[in-house]
């Protein structure tokens, strides 16, 4: 047994802070993992190497600043993870290692809104088919992300808000999916883990602070402070999509009039152009419309930017982002969306706060929210189960 404050323990502790490291990373050089976990580099060196004798982790050559170095990452065959992405009108699948490598993905069309047992059991069906296509056991899942386009408690797993997604009132689909599985399930609104995705792979590297904004037929923001998603006490944290704009505006579906979600969502907007377009217009039609110069398409984008723009100046006023990602097929019509973003910010919002933001498209598209539950199974993991293989190799150099 350890001792707390034995070199024993001690050397436990510093092997779980390298593969910590290197788990929500992907992969790092071990000049980055010494400082990312602020242990010398002989200390990483000698932790490397155990770590990579005990099948833990794999060391590749590769370059940084010019020079050799060797990039570790966790074995690719240490484990899989699981990301199920449920849209209003999708469901998307996605199995990864914890090397940070996809190894399948796939969406299909699917009414969520219908039914909360029909969507988990497509959901059921496809994870099973796309891990067999991988040839990988289904013993090495150790564990499923999963996105649904609601309000939801994390803790207990249950929906907050049946007016948005009314088909799953009364489910805890974290559970009925866990126990479908047969493996651990996380759980998180979609807003959540498209910021979560942006953060990890695309574009929000980096950034301490930002704001992940998706507008599709519902509206919704993911927020990152210091690194981390936020969610509020019940896990409502981010519902832009119901800041009020006008008290006497259209009713909103959570009963409240005037809501911005009311301006901006696809079942709003999309209506104003049926008359010139035809009612199966979609959102990703408009884009390209308004890019080829749809004069009625490019008015009703730069309306849902002057609209959004108002909540993001709304969120620089309460918690100052320094970068605000907009998701969603809505972030493919480029300038067109996010300079009227830039210039409802530019006019609502403290100006301190306006000047230190930057509004960017996100690099993610549709794939955001899959590869965010991805990464939300990579920070909720433990590390036990990968350090058991490290340390039965042999006794640990003490370090």
């Amino acid at each position: 047994m350890e001792t707390p404050g034995s070199q024993s323990s001690l050397h436990r502790a510093n092997l779980e802070r390298v593969v910590r490291a290197v788990r929500m990373a992907g992969s790092l050089t071990q000049a980055e993992i010494a400082r990312t976990t602020g242990l010398s580099a002989a200390t990483v060196s000698n932790i490397v190497r155990e770590l990579k004798d005990g099948g833990t982790v794999e060391v590749t050559p590769t370059s940084a600043g010019g020079r050799r170095a060797r990039s570790v990452s966790l074995s690719g065959d240490a484990g899989i993870v699981v990301g199920v992405d449920f849209g209003h009108t999708h469901l998307r699948v996605a199995i990864g290692n914890l090397a940070h490598q996809v190894l399948a993905e796939e969406s299909e069309p699917l009414d969520v809104d219908a039914s909360a047992s029909q969507g988990l059991d497509r959901a059921e069906h496809l994870v099973s088919r796309l891990i067999t296509a991988t040839g990988i056991s289904q013993d090495k899942v150790v564990g499923v992300g999963l996105g649904v386009p609601a309000p939801i408690d994390v803790e207990t797993g249950t929906l907050g808000s049946t007016a948005i997604l009314p088909g799953w009132a009364g489910t805890n689909p974290r559970d009925d999916l866990a126990q479908r599985l047969g493996v651990p399930v996380h759980v998180d609104n979609d807003a959540n883990l498209g910021a979560l995705g942006e953060l990890v792979w695309g574009a929000g590297r980096g950034v301490a602070d930002l704001a992940y904004i998706k507008v599709a037929d519902g509206v919704g923001a993911g927020l990152v402070i210091s690194g981390k998603i936020y969610r509020g006490p019940g896990g409502t944290a981010g519902e832009i999509g119901h800041i009020t704009l006008d008290e006497s505006g259209p009713v909103c579906r959570c009963g409240n009039r005037g809501c911005l979600e009311t301006f901006t969502a696809a079942r709003y907007v999309l209506p104003l152009l049926y008359s010139s377009h035809g009612v199966d217009l979609t959102v990703e039609r408009m884009v390209q419309l308004a890019r080829d110069g749809d004069p009625g398409c490019r008015r009703v984008i730069a309306d849902v930017g002057r609209h959004v723009g108002s909540g993001v100046a709304n969120l620089c006023n309460l918690i100052n982002p320094s970068r605000v990602v907009l998701g969603g097929h809505l972030a493919e019509a480029g300038e067109l969306v996010l300079g009227p973003i830039r210039e409802s910010v530019a006019r609502y919002a403290i100006p301190s706060a306006a000047r230190r933001l930057s509004v960017m498209p996100g690099a993610l598209g549709g794939r955001a929210e899959v590869l965010g539950a991805l990464a939300l199974v990579l920070s909720e993991m433990g590390d036990s189960t990968l350090l058991d293989g490290a340390l039965s190799a042999g006794t640990p150099a003490l370090t």
